[in-house]
């Protein structure tokens, strides 16, 4: 179970490393400061961006903490998770690059309801609330960039919440899957983000256990291929025919 007490010795430690990339030269062109950097407000407010290194299992954002400010993933992969009934995890999402962290407590509470934990080494930009703050009150376009980010958000839990009560077990492994391999795409036949079974149940809002017999029958129907903790999707449209009814497949 995730602690629920003030913690924020990890950003307090890692505030110091030192800036390595400059915002106008990140490759995160989905990035919202990226996006949004012929803004003299953001361009100043860049300046006092830290950069912080992940090691793989690292937990940079802890449920519970005082809110300090937003993360931007610049390169890794991270799972963003709350405590549920007891003590449960649930993954809310995974995060690729270029993507915001920790914006589910930015504005509205004094604490993270979420926690973060990076899945592989990972690099994240950090940006404190007071700094941010003073940026949205000044500039509307990011302003409005980042209510745009906020709806669709929004929408993502609201399909996600439906779908968990709505689709079977089988359904929700299998749309799974195709949100993971939909994200992070493939490489050499597998999905390219490798998770645990557990992860897999944590997202999927059910057990290993029943993770591990639907890849198992999956796998004898000739819908997937595995190879230890790695998937392979074999026949994408069928998987996805699965699900179609529920009309609940989003981009990412």
């Amino acid at each position: 179970m995730l602690p629920s007490y003030q913690h924020n010795a990890l950003i307090e430690q890692k505030d110091t490393s030192l800036i390595t990339t400059a915002c106008g030269t990140c490759s995160n062109a989905r990035c919202l400061i990226k996006k949004n950097l012929n803004s003299a407000a953001v361009n100043t407010f860049t300046k006092h961006r830290k950069e912080i290194r992940c090691k793989k299992g690292q937990q940079f954002i802890m449920e519970g903490a005082p809110v300090t400010g937003l993360f931007f993933l610049l390169k890794g992969t991270v799972k963003v998770l709350r405590t549920g009934l007891h003590g449960k995890e649930q993954i809310v999402r995974f995060a690729k690059e270029g993507e915001i962290i920790g914006h589910r407590g930015f504005g509205t509470e004094e604490s993270y309801p979420i926690g973060a934990i990076a899945l592989e080494d990972s690099l994240l930009c950090y940006f404190s609330k007071d700094i941010l703050q003073e940026v949205l009150h000044t500039d509307p376009t990011f302003t409005y960039g980042l209510m745009l980010f906020y709806a669709n958000e929004l929408n993502k839990s609201e399909v996600k919440v439906k779908s968990l009560s709505q689709m079977t077990v089988r359904e929700r492994i299998i749309d799974t899957l195709l949100y993971v391999n939909r994200k992070f795409g493939q490489n050499n036949g597998f999905i390219a983000l490798v998770l645990s079974r557990r992860e897999y149940a944590d997202y999927a809002g059910t057990t290993e256990e029943q993770v591990i017999r639907v890849l198992s029958a999956l796998k004898k129907e000739h819908l997937i291929t595995t190879k230890g903790k790695r998937i392979g999707i074999v026949h994408l449209d069928l998987l996805k025919k699965e699900i179609s009814e529920h009309n609940f497949y989003l981009d990412s």
